[in-house]
C-alpha cells in the first residue's frame, strides 16, 4: 500500500502535498474502470431493454429520467458526508465500496425484469433497476473526483485526472463491447423472445458486476487516504468546521465559486448533448442509417443496430481514453480552456455528421469527434473546478457540481420526447443533430470562464 504521509511539522505553514508517482495514480483512478464499465453497459443498453419491455421511443426519455434526477439528490448528499466521514476505511474509500456493491446488484437485476413480471410489469421494475443503478454510480463516482483533489498537488491534478480518464475510457471501451464481442465472437444468443432481453446482453451484465465489484476493491486495497492530521497540515489555514445538518449543502450552493458558476453553463450543453447520444443513439442508428421501422425491437437487424451502437459507444471511449493521455501536453501547449473548448468542437462535428452518414462503418469516424470531446470532458472541467473551491470542501462541490451535469439531462428528458414525437415526427437522428449543435453552445461558453490558476493562464 502506498504511503502518502507527509513529513512532521509543528509549523501552520502549508506544506506542499508530495508529488506521486504513476502507479500511486493509477491505483487511486482503478477503481473508476469498474464503474465506467458498468456506465456503458447501462448507456449502451438500457434503451434497449426498456424498448423490449414495451417503452415507445418518445417515452424514452422519460424513464431516462430517474438517472439524474437521484444523481441530483444523491451526489452533494454523498460529497457533503464524505467530507465528514474519517474510519478505518478513510474518508472516501466506504463510498466507493458501497455504491459498487449497490450497483453490482442492479446490474444483476435489470435484464432480468422480467422474471418479476408476476408481480410488477417488467418495464417498471427495469426502470427502477435504472434508477438505483445510476444512483449507485453516482455514490462511488464523486467521491473518486475528490480522492484525485485530495491526494495530488495542484500542479499534477490535470495529469490525475487524466489517468483516471484513460482508465474510464478503457473501462467503457470494454462494457460498450461486450454484447457484441458475445454475440459475434462467441455465439451467444444476440436475439430473444419478444419481452425478453437477448442472452448475450444478460451476461455481459452479469460480466460488468463481476468487474466492478473487482476494480474497486483494488482501489481500496492499494490506496491510502491522508488522516485528518495530515490533512490538515496541507491547509492549516481552513478553520475547522464541526459537522452540520444538511441544510449546510443549500448554504454552500449559494456560496459556490465564480468559476464554478461559469462552468456550470458549460456542462448544461455538454451533458444535454450527451444525454440525447445515450438515449436515442439506438433508435437513431436503427431508423436513420439500418432504415429499421420505429416499432421494430425484435428482429435480427435491429439487434445488429444496437449491438452495433454498442461498438460505436466503445469506440468513442476507446478514443477519449487515448486523447487523455495526451491531454496534459495539449493543456502545457495552449490552456485548459482551449484545450477543452478545441475538443467539444470536436464533438459537435462528430454528432452533426451522424445525419450525413449512410455506412453504419463510417459512424466510426463521428465517433471519433465525440471521443476527443468525452475525454476533456471528463477531466478539463473538474481540473479546473478543483483550484477554485477549498479543499475542507471538495467532496460536497463536486457533488454539488454534479448539479450541472443533472439538471441538462432533466430538461432533456422532460422535453426532448415532446420533440421527438410533435417536431421530428418520431425521427430519433434530429436529436443527435441538436445534440451536436449544444455541443458548439458548450465550446463557445468555456472561452468565458474564469481559471486564475491555470498554469498556462496568462
Amino acid at each position: 500500500m502506498a504511503s502518502l504521509s507527509p513529513p512532521a511539522s509543528t509549523s501552520r505553514t502549508a506544506l506542499a502535498k508530495p508529488r506521486l508517482n504513476f502507479w500511486q495514480i493509477f491505483n487511486m483512478s482503478f477503481g473508476f474502470l469498474g464503474i465506467q464499465f458498468g456506465f456503458a453497459l447501462q448507456n449502451g443498453n438500457a434503451s434497449r431493454i426498456l424498448q423490449t419491455f414495451g417503452a415507445d421511443v418518445e417515452h424514452l426519455s422519460l424513464f431516462w429520467l430517474a438517472a439524474p434526477i437521484t444523481g441530483m439528490v444523491v451526489q452533494p448528499i454523498v460529497g457533503h458526508y464524505s467530507d465528514r466521514t474519517w474510519n478505518r476505511l478513510g474518508r472516501r474509500r466506504p463510498y466507493f465500496l458501497t455504491g459498487a456493491l449497490l450497483s453490482a446488484l442492479a446490474l444483476i437485476i435489470m435484464p432480468n425484469s422480467a422474471v418479476l413480471a408476476a408481480m410488477i410489469p417488467p418495464i417498471i421494475i427495469g426502470a427502477g433497476m435504472l434508477m438505483i443503478m445510476d444512483a449507485s454510480f453516482n455514490v462511488a463516482m464523486e467521491p473518486f473526483r475528490a480522492l484525485v483533489a485530495d491526494n495530488l498537488p495542484d500542479d499534477q491534478r490535470s495529469d490525475g485526472f487524466s489517468v483516471q480518464t484513460f482508465l474510464i475510457g478503457v473501462g467503457a471501451v470494454l462494457g460498450s463491447s461486450l454484447p457484441y464481442i458475445l454475440a459475434e465472437w462467441l455465439g451467444i444468443s444476440k436475439t430473444a423472445l419478444p419481452g425478453q432481453v437477448p442472452d448475450n446482453v444478460v451476461y455481459s451484465f452479469y460480466t460488468g458486476a463481476i468487474i466492478l465489484i473487482g476494480s474497486i476493491l483494488w482501489t481500496v486495497i492499494s490506496t491510502k487516504e491522508y488522516a485528518p492530521a495530515e490533512h490538515a497540515q496541507f491547509h492549516p489555514h481552513e478553520a475547522t468546521e464541526e459537522p452540520k445538518g444538511l441544510s449546510a449543502i443549500f448554504t454552500d450552493f449559494s456560496k459556490m465559486p465564480v468559476t464554478m458558476r461559469q462552468l456550470g453553463l458549460v456542462q448544461f450543453f455538454s451533458w444535454f448533448a450527451l444525454f440525447s447520444m445515450w438515449v436515442y443513439a439506438t433508435p437513431a442508428v436503427a431508423q436513420h442509417v439500418y432504415h429499421i421501422l420505429p416499432n421494430d425491437t425484435a428482429s435480427t437487424q435491429y439487434a445488429d443496430a444496437g449491438n452495433w451502437v454498442g461498438i460505436l459507444f466503445g469506440i468513442y471511449n476507446g478514443v477519449s481514453a487515448i486523447y487523455a493521455l495526451f491531454l496534459p501536453t495539449v493543456v502545457r501547449a495552449t490552456s485548459r480552456k482551449t484545450a477543452h473548448a478545441l475538443s467539444l468542437t470536436a464533438g459537435g462535428l462528430g454528432l452533426l455528421s451522424i445525419y450525413f452518414i449512410q455506412d453504419p462503418k463510417l459512424l466510426i469516424l463521428a465517433m471519433v469527434g465525440v471521443g476527443l470531446a468525452w475525454g476533456s470532458i471528463l477531466a478539463m472541467p473538474y481540473a479546473i473546478l478543483s483550484g477554485s473551491i477549498p479543499a475542507k470542501k471538495m467532496g460536497v462541490y463536486m457533488g454539488i457540481f454534479n448539479f450541472f451535469i443533472t439538471f441538462p439531462q432533466i430538461v432533456n428528458g422532460l422535453f426532448s420526447g415532446i420533440m421527438v414525437k410533435q417536431l421530428f415526427h418520431g425521427q430519433a437522428i434530429y436529436t443527435i443533430v441538436l445534440a451536436g449543435i449544444f455541443m458548439f453552445c458548450a465550446a463557445l461558453s468555456v472561452l468565458y470562464v474564469r481559471d486564475s490558476k491555470d498554469p498556462m493562464a496568462v
